[in-house]
């Protein structure tokens, strides 16, 4: 098993990662979708849905993991509120991507809709302002855990 300490390196790393990604595709992707054209955005809004997953997926699957084993395995110094706030966020990020994003993009996969584009991006401000609290509350804790050694 991995040490606290380790365990909230790794969710760390993950949800930096991923706040990296929300900002990268809330201000590129999803701003360009209405560009792409009729013609072409079967094919390319394939490739993003497909592309996108193996890079999203193993990371907001190891943030999961570490935010529980978090609660469980807590460092010393760590505050509750923030392992458990961390985990919440983890939950909401994950509600939100299943009934909200995931729903546009099926409707999307069948054809261009300016308007489903537009829900999409203002929809996903939710999860990129989660990820970006998440990522400034996780490197905080580990300040926490630095300052005591």
């Amino acid at each position: 098993m991995f040490h606290p300490s380790t365990l909230l390196l790794i969710n760390l790393v993950a949800t930096w990662y991923l706040v990296g990604l929300i900002w990268t595709i809330q201000v590129v992707h999803y701003r360009q979708f209405d560009l792409v054209g009729q013609a072409h955005w079967l094919d390319y809004h394939r490739r993003h849905t497909s592309g996108i997953s193996w890079v999203v997926a193993p990371a907001m699957l190891i943030e999961l993991t570490s935010s529980v084993g978090l609660i469980v395995y807590r460092p010393a110094g760590m505050s509750g509120t923030i392992a458990w706030g961390g985990a919440i966020a983890v939950g909401l990020i994950w509600i939100s991507t299943a009934f909200l994003q995931v729903p546009i993009h099926n409707r999307l996969a069948k054809a261009f809709d300016a308007g489903a584009c537009r829900s999409l991006t203002t929809g996903n401000w939710l999860r990129t302002i989660l990820w970006t609290i998440r990522g400034l509350a996780v490197g905080y804790a580990m300040f926490q855990i630095i300052e005591l050694r």
